[in-house]
């Protein structure tokens, strides 16, 4: 069952940060855009197993 999770994301002078609606703590700040998702899914990920 695939779960789908909103990412809100915005750039902050030099910083691209994010966090996911759904799950509280789970939130990063990158230098690229890209580099942020990545890290939003990793942090995603990790939380989602933490809480199985």
């Amino acid at each position: 069952m695939n779960q789908t999770y909103i990412a809100l994301i915005q750039q902050r002078g030099d910083w691209w940060i994010g966090w996911i609606e759904e799950i509280s703590g789970v939130n990063c700040q990158e230098k690229t855009r890209e580099e942020l998702l990545d890290t939003l899914r990793i942090t995603l990920l990790e939380a989602l197993e933490f809480n199985r």
